[in-house]
């Protein structure tokens, strides 16, 4: 067995002791030095609420299998401190656990504190209550905010100290970190926000947690902490003080997705690409962001707009399976750059252009004489050969790196895989039971009663907590006999409006800031005005995104003259009533175990209502006990709330249609990456299944409940289970190739095999001009009937034959069941 195998599986068994003496963490520009090893690390981000504690054992066993070091997650303000100094570490919230978790799997933890935390998270990560503190201003020198923030990253800090999660104490954490790419957005705050910066420092140093801070996107950070990169390449970053290590703490791998947006996707070739050029040119520490996306389940999603989603085409996806070939792609880069690990930490780096965008690079250890290279081709689109006399020729692919242990070996090279590709399949369930229904209730809120009232039109944020995505604006006025017809103008700062006047609904709108105008008839002498604004998550990312308006902040609400185009009434001034949420929510119709919703009634009927609004459906079903996870598809409704026994599953929203056009079935990896580059799912609902964890279900009967906010047919809507269902193998010769099913699930047939120079694309592979003629024959007889299997791409396994190429590659399509 080569030594780069033996290095694969030493990583995938690796232990980190978990005792409780003291963990020294230090660093300098080539090395973070754990103990006086020096290391460079392996990190990928998986957030604990994305997922949920019975997920978070095989996500991050997964993750070590993968050959990470280290797993990094934020902190989440809002949901730990929901409401001011009401705290909760319960459930998937439960953070000290993880660690605990990532520690007894033999792993390293990076906490990011923030507490900003972006990450396509409501708000940021901040909770609301916070925005409605008198004087406050959020991310700047500002005294009442600079205060929040130090209370609750003193709370974090000592939860950790207590749990002994540091790894001054023994624990896991080997970084934390401290606000979140503020350099980004940090110029509009002026000298404001320097003084902040600066101040973050000096509170995270004072917390005296025996591990260094990190700060992201912050080139101008002091030096008592250390500044790192985040981007989809960061090879060309350099950290502002040279005594500190190149730190890259979010390799974008793939991108978030919006509602009506197509998925995005990022090869697992330019990946790698990305990582094996930031290792090359000095790289000490880099994280995945992310290695497990996971579901913003609940009101989670900030944006606006983000999708319940947040898969993020990483390594494992939404459901924690393997993301076939970027997983093991990955895994295989990360055994090759262990290999180099000492030599790299504690060698003498010289790089040499060799033309045409390509440099080789060479570490030295001076005192062993020992070398480890990595020979780089930028351009992108030309392949080159290389001749580097004694240490061998060389083939490197356009936009990829070899990584040549010795210099003179090439034991990987960054475009060519040869791992399989895993095609997902989803398997019914037995079908839900019948449906039951229940409008929801408006009579009291149509009449105008709320919670409170105002003689202005105020910002939702201010209005309600974050317990709803719903917020009713009502009032009344009088008109004199002549005026009896307008027009209904509103200015919505938020995502969905619904108007309806003298209690009848006239017309819904969508967007991101928009003008609602509709014409209405009024009676004399008063009318009602009732207005239903809804958000889609709040505002995530900008400077001064907290104070941007949401809702029907300030209008103006007005009733114009048809005619003239002249305002007869402006009611922005009036006295309105708001009321936050809806009185199904308030009922928790969605929790089957609710006291409040007991003796509710739901309607029976042969014909479930189809293309109803504002309408509450349940439904019971079984699930089997498998292993795989299980989704539920709704297709046919159109935009609401789902749950599971009172679980969230989040928003659902299968009326927004991702753009017709942009879609390839092929996708090349060369070139520099953007969201936009690689796309699919055109022309299709931008979300159809929802994640429903297996720790949500009960062994007998399972509640669904659906809230449908503008009219859908639930009867379609199923339960399923996702698993691998093809696999595609695509090796180079002098590598192994190894197929696996999941779930115990085994190879049940072969449907290509083919070595020599075939024509590949998963699911229409095509034999070439030359192939070894017992390729079926034999890699049946090694694979059929197997959950896994390996195979050696080489002369000895095939035989030469007909298979005269130069580039020589087995293919291999199986069916699993």
């Amino acid at each position: 067995m080569s030594r780069f195998f033996i290095v694969l599986l030493a990583i995938s068994f690796s232990f980190l002791c978990s005792s409780s003496s003291a963990i020294q963490i230090d660093y300098d520009a080539n090395a973070v030095i754990i103990d006086g090893q020096r290391r460079i690390i392996l990190s990928g981000a998986i957030h604990y609420p994305r997922s949920t504690p019975q997920m978070w054992p095989d996500l991050i066993q997964k993750a070590k299998n993968g050959g990470l070091d280290a797993i990094e997650t934020y902190i989440f303000w809002n949901v730990h401190e929901p409401r001011r100094r009401e705290y909760d570490f319960t459930g998937n919230l439960d953070f000290v656990k993880f660690f605990q978790l990532i520690q007894q799997a033999g792993l390293y933890g990076i906490l990011r504190i923030g507490p900003y935390a972006c990450a396509e998270w409501t708000y940021g990560g901040f909770p609301v209550w916070l925005h409605n503190i008198p004087g406050i201003e959020f991310r700047t020198n500002n005294e009442i905010y600079k205060n929040e923030m130090q209370i609750f990253t003193t709370k974090i800090v000592n939860l950790c100290k207590e749990a002994k999660l540091f790894a001054s104490q023994g624990g896991p954490i080997i970084l934390a970190q401290i606000e979140n790419e503020y350099g980004n957005i940090m110029g509009p705050y002026g000298g404001a926000g320097v003084a902040y910066m600066n101040w973050c420092a000096e509170m995270a140093i004072a917390q005296n947690i025996g591990v260094p801070w990190i700060m992201c996107q912050q080139d101008n950070a002091p030096r008592s902490v250390i500044n790192t990169c985040n981007g989809y390449y960061c090879d060309s970053f350099n950290p502002n003080n040279p005594k500190s290590p190149k730190m890259w703490t979010e390799n974008w791998i793939g991108w978030f997705k919006k509602w009506g947006e197509r998925d995005p996707h990022r090869t697992a070739e330019d990946t790698a690409f990305a990582v094996a050029r930031f290792f090359q040119r000095g790289g000490v520490l880099q994280n995945y962001y992310m290695y497990h996306g996971g579901t913003n389940f609940g009101l989670t999603a900030g944006g606006p707009l983000i999708t319940t989603s947040y898969d993020y085409d990483a390594p494992l996806d939404e459901y924690g399976n393997l993301n076939q070939p970027k997983w093991g792609h990955l895994k295989q880069l990360h055994a090759a750059l262990k290999l180099g690990e000492k030599i790299i930490t504690n060698g003498v780096q010289t790089t040499k252009n060799l033309g045409n965008g390509v440099d080789l690079t060479t570490y030295t250890n001076n005192a062993t004489g020992e070398r480890f290279c990595y020979l780089s081709n930028i351009d992108g689109s030309k392949d080159a050969n290389i001749d580097l006399q004694q240490e061998g020729k060389y083939f490197v692919p356009a936009w990829s790196v070899s990584i040549l242990e010795g210099c003179n070996k090439e034991i990987y090279n960054t475009a060519k895989v040869n791992v399989q590709t895993s095609i997902m399949v989803k398997k019914p369930l037995t079908a839900t039971a019948s449906w039951s229904w229940t409008p929801e209730i408006m009579k009291d809120t149509l009449h105008g009663k709320g919670n409170f009232t105002a003689s202005k039109l105020l910002d939702q944020k201010q209005a309600s907590s974050e317990s709803s995505d719903y917020l009713w604006y009502t009032t009344s006025f009088n008109i004199n006999a002549k005026t009896k017809n307008a027009i209904l103008s509103v200015n919505s700062s938020g995502e969905v409006l619904h108007a309806y006047v003298n209690k009848k609904l006239i017309g819904d709108q969508m967007g991101n800031t928009f003008q609602f105008q509709k014409p209405i008839s009024l009676k004399h002498p008063k009318n009602t005005i009732t207005l239903l604004s809804v958000t889609v998550g709040l505002q995530n990312y900008g400077s001064f995104f907290d104070v941007q308006p949401n809702g029907i902040s300030g209008g103006p609400v007005k009733l114009i003259d048809a005619k003239t185009n002249a305002t007869l009434l402006d009611l922005s001034s009036n006295l309105w009533t708001y009321k936050i949420g809806l009185n199904g929510e308030a009922k928790r119709l969605f929790d089957p175990n609710s006291k409040k919703a007991k003796g509710h009634a739901w309607f029976t009927t042969k014909q479930v209502p189809k293309g109803r609004p504002m309408t509450w459906y349940k439904t019971s079903f079984k699930v089997p006990q498998y292993t795989d996870p299980v989704v539920v598809d709704l297709q046919g409704m159109g935009k609401g709330h789902a749950w599971v026994n009172g679980n969230s599953l989040g928003r659902f929203w299968l009326t927004q249609i991702a753009d017709l056009n942009g879609c390839s079935a092929t996708c090349d990896y060369r070139g520099g990456y953007s969201a936009n580059k690689c796309v699919s799912n055109c022309g299709n609902p931008s979300q159809r299944w929802y994640h429903v964890p297996r720790s949500f279900l009960n062994n007998g009967d399972n509640t669904l409940v659906l809230f449908e906010e503008f009219g859908g047919d639930p009867s379609n809507v199923s339960f399923q289970t996702i698993t691998v269902g093809t696999v595609c193998g695509n090796a180079y010769e002098g590598s192994t190739l190894e197929l696996s099913c999941q779930g115990g699930s085994k190879i049940m047939g072969i449907e290509f095999a083919s070595f020599g120079d075939h024509h590949e694309l998963c699911g229409s592979f095509s034999k070439g001009s030359s192939e070894a003629i017992n390729t079926l024959s034999i890699v049946q007889k090694v694979c059929v009937g197997k959950g896994i299997c390996s195979i050696e791409v080489s002369d000895k396994t095939f035989g030469g034959n007909n298979a005269t190429s130069s580039d020589r590659r087995l293919a291999v399509q199986a069916v699993c069941s």
